[in-house]
């Protein structure tokens, strides 16, 4: 895990529904809140990708003197907003100075809130900033082991008033996500959100494809001259495709393939997937085909977006 993955955020403080704050004249439910805090390179970032992918309303780096204000705002939002985190470090500087101030204004409001302090051996804190070849942020004229060590002294006190520690030494990114999940995902398994996308090989496949799927063993409506001026949209189209041999079978298997895919991207903190449903064109056969899977993975709960690259380009 580099230091890249730094920012960290988190989710799952619940308030009780009685709760409420002063907003726009009227009283609103106030958002959970989370405050994600840590060592620079100890995964912050990872983990605040990970709240994002779980719904959180996710700010990175937030002044401490506004997190009482963005709490206003998400309370302003009627229910909109519901869970926020925020990401506050040592890059804010000055960054003690207020968040204790801000904390008491939380507290005077009535407002539960968690922190949570991501943590990592300076050992491995070195590795990660080496490997990306980067300055710590407090390092100055001195050595990375510099920076942490000032950086630790910084943060002793807001790590013992942390309600979650989480130790990353000895994670790796997949891990470090599956704990955040574990914590705050609840029993719902992480969504997954597929985008299906048809094209045509002789534009040249999608830059952005994780996976691709070749129709060109299916007959060609482009040559059925009624079927030549339509899309795969048209039932006539999508009919003349699957009575063809082999397009049901292939849709049946294809989709029961990517079930086991998507269990696997889950576990590994993969949340977004595009597959790229490929025909000569992109107008007919890529189309039907990608319209019926995207229908299909959307049976089995999995958000999915259909786009049509190339069709209307001939």
């Amino acid at each position: 895990m580099t230091e890249q993955h730094e920012e960290d955020r988190e989710a799952g403080v619940h308030v009780s529904t009685g709760t409420t704050i002063e907003a726009g004249g009227a009283d609103a439910p106030i958002p959970e809140l989370v405050i994600i805090s840590g060592m620079s390179g100890a995964g912050r970032s990872t983990a605040a990708k990970c709240l994002e992918d779980l719904g959180w309303f996710v700010v990175d780096n937030l002044p401490p003197a506004l997190i009482p204000t963005m709490v206003e705002l998400g309370a302003r939002s009627q229910g909109n907003v519901a869970r926020i985190a925020v990401v506050v470090d040592v890059r804010g500087r000055r960054f003690f100075d207020n968040l204790r101030e801000s904390l008491a204004d939380l507290d005077a409001k009535e407002v539960t809130r968690r922190i949570v302090f991501l943590e990592s051996s300076d050992d491995a804190l070195v590795r990660r900033f080496e490997s990306v070849r980067r300055p710590h942020p407090l390092q100055g004229d001195g050595r990375i082991v510099d920076g942490i060590a000032a950086e630790r002294d910084l943060l002793r006190e807001l790590r013992g008033d942390a309600d979650l520690v989480i130790d990353t030494s000895s994670l790796n990114v997949h891990e470090l996500r599956a704990k955040m999940d574990a914590q705050f995902a609840g029993d719902e398994e992480p969504e997954l959100r597929a985008t299906v996308m048809s094209f045509g090989y002789k534009y040249g496949l999608p830059v952005d494809a994780d996976l691709v799927v070749d129709c060109r063993f299916l007959p060609n409506p482009h040559w059925v001259p009624e079927l030549r001026p339509f899309t795969g949209l048209n039932e006539e189209v999508s009919g003349y495709v699957f009575n063809q041999p082999g397009a049901k079978e292939f849709l049946d298997q294809y989709s029961e393939l990517l079930q086991l895919i998507a269990t696997g991207y889950r576990r590994e903190g993969k949340r977004y997937v595009t597959i790229a449903v490929g025909c000569t064109g992109g107008k007919h056969r890529s189309v039907a085909m990608s319209e019926k899977l995207a229908a299909r993975l959307a049976s089995e709960g999995i958000e999915t977006v259909v786009v049509h690259r190339d069709m209307g380009r001939e």
